[in-house]
């Protein structure tokens, strides 16, 4: 049996750890964590859990071909309960409420009766919903691996694909701010400013409104770390090993080829080496830093995706108000150069997992590159009372909104970029790649000419990146692998 090592366990490493395994190779898993999953990942304070990942899954209905991905890692089946927040968002403006439903046509409808006057640039807005809304994410095969069953998406995918690439096309293209500025009501410009998504761009946000009006995006029951640890539980039950605590200082090369890995101060020799750590900050692993043109290509055009939590543990039952409240702010809150005019809150009263009874576990997410910002304050020993005050802040406006949770807080937490890059080694902290304008919308190859039996996985390689992505590059690095060794790649079923 060959022998693999796997650097990272997060999804993408869990998923090729899988794959590999059912593919007759012995894999070890090494994560410098405690924990698996990386960046799907959530935490618990005074009583409360906090989820700091997952917060919708491309591919929980059972119609996505993803859905069959997930179930044969092991990490959904039909005991996980899958939730639907409706409506998706709802923001606050000025006592009125705004909505984004799953059903597009409900959207439409709404925002017709709320703002007639723009009704011309509503049924554009949810046009371009319906244009990417059948896109789903294929299965393919790498040229040249043998399958077990080989995987042929349906011309339907293709058809779908080429109005995507139009809406795509056009709408990268297009800031944020001179596309809000088509309309003319102000409560839609100000949750269009603030809706999750937006701030890499409105193409993103229509690929993401197309997801869930597809019956896509829902929530399995308990989050981040049941999910991942259901894909743990699979790969450890086909004989794969996970080593935490274990932090890989660098791959040994042989003569152009991977022949093992150091940790820790001893060598885990291995015929071939799956690196899911970020490609951004894997320079390290290397006696001398890889090239490859993609990987040029890269770190050319990747921004990082940043995002600052606040969470919450609220002494109070707040079931009344939704499950994804959008504020609009009377008093901005500032951080770093970033100014926040809304805030988008994750409240989990309603959910027994994250909250006790009668309680509420609450998260609010501050979006934007912030890392300096951050790192400057951990080097003059501000960290903890920066933290301490965007927490204030925070609160305030909650409670400003939600006036039942006044002096009820009885837990606070904040995890910064720099919470992510010290437990899950991500450059800069990052969740996924920023769309630029020099964006290319593809997956990049898991291998560097000249580096045998080396291959790369993880959200990176399939920017924008997120939870599909790491899980499809893991399997796509295990296709490699069988194709160079000629081994026989266990489809799914």
């Amino acid at each position: 049996m060959k022998k693999v090592i796997v650097i990272g366990g997060g999804i993408a490493g869990l998923s090729a750890g899988v794959y590999a395994q059912k593919c007759g190779f012995g894999v070890t898993i090494l994560e410098s964590h405690s924990i698996a999953g990386g960046i799907c990942t959530s935490w618990k304070r005074g009583g409360y859990l906090f989820e700091g990942g997952m917060h919708w899954l491309a591919g929980s209905n059972k119609n996505e071909a993803l859905n069959k991905v997930w179930r044969y890692i092991g990490a959904l089946d039909d005991s996980v309960n899958i939730r639907y927040c409706e409506p998706f968002i709802e923001y606050n403006h000025e006592g009125a409420p705004i909505r984004l439903y799953r059903d597009v046509d409900e959207t439409e409808r709404h925002l017709l009766a709320l703002a007639p006057a723009d009704a011309k640039e509503i049924k554009r807005f949810c046009g371009n919903i319906r244009k990417v809304k059948n896109l789903t994410e294929p299965l393919t095969d790498l040229w040249g691996v043998k399958v077990t069953k080989k995987n042929r998406p349906p011309l339907s995918l293709f058809l779908s694909l080429l109005s995507v690439i139009s809406v795509m096309g056009v709408y990268s293209k297009i800031s944020r701010e001179r596309y809000v500025n088509r309309f003319s009501h102000e409560g839609i410009r100000g949750m269009l400013r603030s809706v999750p998504g937006s701030e890499q761009g409105i193409a993103m946000l229509f690929m993401t409104m197309g997801a869930l009006a597809r019956g896509d995006g829902g929530f399995p029951e308990g989050g981040s770390l049941p999910f991942a640890g259901r894909i743990v539980k699979k790969f450890t039950s086909l004989g794969g090993k996970m080593l935490y605590n274990t932090r890989a200082d660098r791959i040994v090369v042989e003569n152009g080829k991977a022949v093992g890995v150091m940790a820790g101060g001893r060598r885990l020799d291995a015929d071939a080496v799956i690196i899911t750590a970020d490609t951004m900050a894997i320079d390290y692993l290397f006696d001398t830093p890889p090239k490859a043109p993609w990987l040029d290509e890269m770190k050319k055009v990747t921004g990082p995706t940043m995002v600052t939590f606040v969470c919450l543990g609220i002494n109070a039952n707040l079931k009344q108000y939704p499950e994804r409240p959008l504020f609009k702010l009377k008093d901005p809150i500032r951080l770093a150069d970033r100014t926040y005019e809304a805030l988008l809150v994750s409240n989990y009263a309603a959910n027994p997992t994250y909250s006790l009874e009668g309680k509420t576990a609450m998260t609010v997410q501050l979006p934007g590159d912030t890392y300096d910002f951050w790192k400057k304050a951990k080097d003059e020993n501000r960290y903890a009372d920066e933290k301490q005050g965007i927490a204030d802040a925070v609160i305030a406006a909650i409670t400003a909104q939600m006036p039942e949770a006044g002096g009820k807080v009885e837990v606070r937490d904040v995890a910064t970029p720099l919470t992510y890059e010290r437990y899950c080694g991500n450059w800069k902290g990052s969740w996924m790649t920023a769309i630029t304008p020099d964006m290319k919308f593809k997956t990049y190859p898991a291998v560097i000419k000249g580096l045998d039996r080396v291959y790369f996985a993880g959200q990176r390689m399939m920017p924008p990146g997120g939870l599909p992505s790491a899980l499809m590059t893991g399997r796509a690095a295990v296709q490699y692998l069988c194709r160079d060794t000629g081994t026989l790649f266990i489809s799914e079923d």
